[in-house]
């Protein structure tokens, strides 16, 4: 149950559980209703009914007293399995969740919103997609994507893995919005696929008329069945219901937290413009599809620092970091790649105790060149790691995945320095930039 705090101690004052029927009294109106459940994040001041109009309320509790009416049970949906019948001239394609809205359906009894956890949910929600192609769906995991960690992204390309080896011909990945671009990241370098493995999330749940969820679910399938056999980042592509980009999965980034078009190619343009029928390539330059097996390359090392640059900041941080045994640290740092020049001593030290250090840029669009000023090339010459037009977020996963594949510090260089999936870029362009 999600409530806690002291609208757990209101239920519990009456001995009631999700599901039940209560009476609320407050001092000026009553109300009767099915107790439903909460986010466990909610207020502790709340309690949510469901009416016998059918709607949905939240009951302040402060000035309110509860009786219990009538026992019930947390509500479940309870459904006959689907008959579908497999069109053997469509791709099949898998559908893994890890959590976030995208992938949920709609109890309508309760108004309550479920994980989709099955090929069945996903049909029910978007029955559509048998349109583009035969559908089978398993959840991973079940949790918020501020909760991801590096482990998280190793059995995040494992289950994929499977999918593919199983003979899926795309693999969609259902994923919070939060850190979808980390992950999608993550399987750029962990994967080698022959086949499309394509991310999206929601950033509105299917409850909201507003969602983005099945358009988003909708085209991500159809780009599973396209030629890109990268690893991609698939949402709207505007406000409007209409299509969908999609991006590399080294280059997106969430730009807003609540547009439906959050999600920008940084430095680079989309791969696609898709629709729930369509799909048109803006930049011609990936992988295609393939018969090869895929690989996977799946050791990562989870130690490894993310620091921001800003005014003020002292060397003491980056001592902690070496202190405690980080093997790698990846530096936000300002304009062309600078950080203060009270910071360099600490990151030779770092050099010498084998600890590599790289630079990005908070500016997002651009890149870093720490030839220009006097403080980059101090920098360059304490040994750290110059990144390019790489994404901050980007350089610390790729980060993460180097020193799972080797210790040796020149092989860590050159490999942060090599394009391996389209994280950096020989050029920038103007045209990139959407200030």
């Amino acid at each position: 149950m999600g409530y806690h705090g002291e609208a757990k101690r209101f239920l519990e004052s009456a001995s009631v559980e999700v599901g039940d029927t209560v009476r609320i009294k407050k001092p000026d109106v009553t109300y009767e209703g099915m107790v439903l459940d909460r986010a466990d994040d909610a207020d502790d001041r709340h309690i949510v009914l469901k009416l016998r109009s059918g709607y949905n309320i939240g009951v302040e509790i402060s000035d309110a007293s509860i009786e219990l009416l009538e026992r019930g049970s947390a509500p479940k949906i309870e459904l006959p399995p689907l008959e579908v019948t497999e069109n053997p001239e469509l791709p099949d394609i898998s559908i893994i969740s890890t959590g976030g809205t995208v992938a949920s359906i709609i109890d309508y009894r309760t108004g309550a919103v479920h994980p989709a956890f099955t090929a069945d949910d996903l049909l029910r929600a978007n029955p559509e997609l048998l349109d583009t192609a035969n559908i089978r769906g398993r959840a991973v995991f079940n949790i918020l994507s501020e909760n991801m960690k590096p482990e998280y992204w190793v059995e995040t390309a494992r289950a994929v893995f499977r999918e593919i080896r199983d003979g899926a011909d795309g693999v969609v990945v259902a994923h919070g919005t939060d850190t979808m671009h980390y992950t999608s990241a993550a399987l750029s370098f962990i994967l080698k696929t022959p086949v499309p493995v394509v991310f999206t999330g929601a950033q509105r749940s299917s409850d909201r008329p507003s969602s983005d969820a099945s358009l988003n679910i909708q085209c991500s399938v159809r780009a599973a069945a396209s030629d890109i056999a990268e690893v991609t980042l698939c949402m709207h592509a505007t406000m409007d219901d209409r299509t969908c980009h999609l991006h590399r999965g080294v280059r997106a980034r969430k730009m807003h937290t609540s547009r439906r078009d959050t999600f920008r190619s940084i430095n680079s343009l989309p791969l696609a413009e898709v629709s729930p029928h369509e799909i048109r390539v803006i930049d011609g330059n990936y992988r295609e599809r393939s018969s090869e097996e895929p690989e996977i390359m799946d050791r990562i090392e989870e130690r490894v620092a993310f620091i921001k640059s800003y005014p003020g900041i002292q060397p003491e941080i980056i001592e902690w970091y070496l202190e405690d045994g980080y093997r790698g640290i990846v530096v936000e740092g300002t304009g062309l790649g600078h950080c203060p020049d009270s910071l360099i001593p600490v990151l030779e030290e770092a050099q010498s105790r084998g600890v590599p250090v790289a630079m990005t840029s908070q500016c997002l669009n651009g890149r870093v060149n720490m030839n220009v000023y006097s403080t980059g090339r101090r920098l360059l010459g304490a040994g750290v790691i110059p990144c390019g037009d790489m994404l901050p977020e980007v350089a610390y996963v790729k980060m993460c995945w180097v020193l799972g594949q080797t210790d040796d510090q020149y092989e860590v260089r050159e490999m942060m320095m090599k394009n391996m999936a389209g994280e950096l870029q020989d050029r920038s362009s103007i045209a990139y930039f959407r200030g």
